[in-house]
């Protein structure tokens, strides 16, 4: 039975780590690289760290912190924002990223996620979905939650693992930050429809709510960053607790 990931998020602004709620009302929260180290020590899986005014703000990553972030890691680093061109994820790659999220660009041009994983293997390609309900089904949105493009999340999942992407990681809009469970549906309608590992986020404000999409989804991992951040749960709790309920974790 393939383990369980838990991965911490690091959403930054500004070069601080920040929090929100359905993409909004967003407040400081501390330092990246401090923030990743913890959360390596207290065993998390991976760390992902988005820049996410950097497609809004049409510039780059903030390469200097993920330089700073994935000097004191072992454990691998997934940063994303902001990344518009096969330059783009080679330079972040070189910064010390283990993969790269592609979110914005990918929609706008979906040859990008062939290039990538053409260029660098498909294990290092990620493609970030957005969704939110809108007109009878969920929809991808784009540059930090504030373009509706018209396609369908489920459908574009499908095309994204064609092209070449080595893992979906899917945001609730509509879930997000406000702690109330993952969006179970649409995440595991993708799950169901793909091949490739997709991990959950967006939502989660408990234990409980990581085992519950474990349990009624095929997610290969859950992210969670209000929990870790504000220090309710270190990411050793909820893995002792999810292992207490029959979910193998690493």
């Amino acid at each position: 039975m393939l383990t369980k990931r838990i991965i911490p998020c690091l959403d930054m602004r500004g070069g601080k780590v920040v929090k929100g709620i359905n993409f909004k009302n967003i407040k400081e929260v501390g330092d990246p690289p401090t923030m990743a180290i913890e959360y390596e020590h207290q065993g998390a899986d991976e760390i992902t760290f988005l820049d996410i005014s950097a497609s809004q703000e049409e510039r780059a990553t903030m390469l200097d912190v993920v330089t700073k972030t994935a000097e004191g890691l072992n454990v691998p680093l997934c940063v994303g924002g902001g990344i518009r061109t096969v330059q783009d994820v080679r330079n972040t790659l070189n910064a010390g990223a283990d993969k790269v999220s592609i979110n914005s660009a990918a929609v706008l041009n979906p040859d990008i996620i062939t290039e990538c994983s053409d260029a660098f293997g498909c294990q290092c390609i990620v493609v970030a979905i957005d969704g939110k309900w809108k007109d009878d089904h969920w929809e991808v949105v784009t540059h930090g939650g504030t373009r509706f493009t018209g396609i369908d999340a489920i459908e574009w999942a499908k095309k994204v693992e064609d092209l070449g992407a080595g893992e979906i990681l899917y945001t609730s809009m509509d879930a997000d930050g406000v702690k109330t469970g993952y969006d179970i549906k649409p995440t595991g309608l993708i799950a169901d429809e793909v091949s490739i590992p997709v991990i959950a986020s967006g939502g989660c404000g408990s234990k409980e709510h990581i085992l519950e999409v474990f349990q009624q989804t095929n997610v290969s991992a859950a992210l969670a960053a209000s929990i870790f951040h504000y220090k309710e749960y270190t990411v050793q709790e909820v893995k002792d607790y999810l292992r207490d309920n029959g979910v193998c974790v690493r």
